[in-house]
């Protein structure tokens, strides 16, 4: 099997060197990994790609590169440059540190990149590790994933992929904020939203007075409603979420067609 590992921390993230070791466990001894990750961070960055710019690739060694640009940039660049000899089989996503479900789906450069696999047609895994007071103090706080990672992926990789002429599937999976030993097992939920938790700005003024704003994530340890993600991740379970890239709202189509 050939992976191709990416990430929207950057090259020298943590959360990279956890994943490739996830990568490396499912690709098995005969298998490879390959590393296309972006050069510096770029969390909130969603699907963006340096469409309008050139993206600098930079190779560190045999099978790691970076790129100046976006994490769906590492992905095309990946399939598309690196491996375009031999495309992989697998678009790992991660390990994000911090959560990557409810609402912080739609802003994550990890979650773009596993959708930019998905519609490059590469099954594509995006995972995350949500951070509490029972895991951020840990020596490794992505002890959960680290444990749990490559197993779940193996599970995933498994699965029948549902034909579809249209927007293909990918999933998005979270780690729930606790020590390895104290994970409670997996829940395949929907995505959920905080009610009362939103992304806002915190406003700074430099010393020459300049007024600089800085976006702020809302508190991540409000439950979503029972039984959607960031609840069950609270509630100690990892899930699984199938996503794909259809926005349409089919519940209100039928009533807007009044206006036709």
């Amino acid at each position: 099997m050939r992976i191709l590992v990416t990430n929207d921390d950057g090259i020298n993230a943590p959360g990279l060197v956890v994943l490739q070791a996830i990568a490396k466990a499912v690709a098995g001894p005969d298998g490879q990994v390959w590393t296309v990750a972006p050069a510096h961070e770029q969390s909130g960055t969603a699907h963006c790609i340096s469409y309008t710019n050139p993206a600098l690739i930079v190779q560190h060694s045999e099978r790691c590169f970076s790129v100046e640009g976006y994490p769906a940039d590492c992905v095309l660049a990946g399939i598309h440059q690196v491996l375009k000899s031999a495309p992989p089989d697998l678009v790992l996503s991660g390990v994000n540190r911090g959560n990557n479900s409810a609402e912080n789906a739609l802003y994550s450069g990890t979650l773009g990149a596993a959708l930019e696999g998905a519609l490059q047609g590469v099954r594509s895994v995006a995972l995350s590790q949500y951070l509490g007071p029972k895991n951020r103090d840990l020596e490794n706080p992505f002890e959960a994933s680290a444990a749990h990672g490559a197993d779940l992926v193996r599970k995933l990789c498994q699965q029948p992929v549902p034909p579809s002429e249209d927007y293909p599937l990918f999933y998005n999976v979270n780690f729930p904020p606790l020590p390895a030993l104290d994970v409670r097992g997996i829940k395949v939920t929907p995505q959920g939203r905080r009610r009362n938790s939103k992304f806002s700005v915190s406003k700074y003024i430099s010393a020459s007075k300049r007024q600089f704003l800085f976006a702020q994530i809302g508190d991540q340890q409000v439950p979503t409603a029972p039984g959607t993600d960031a609840a069950e991740n609270l509630d100690g379970y990892i899930t699984v979420t199938p996503m794909r890239a259809d926005l349409t709202d089919y519940d209100a189509l039928g009533a807007l067609r009044t206006i036709e």
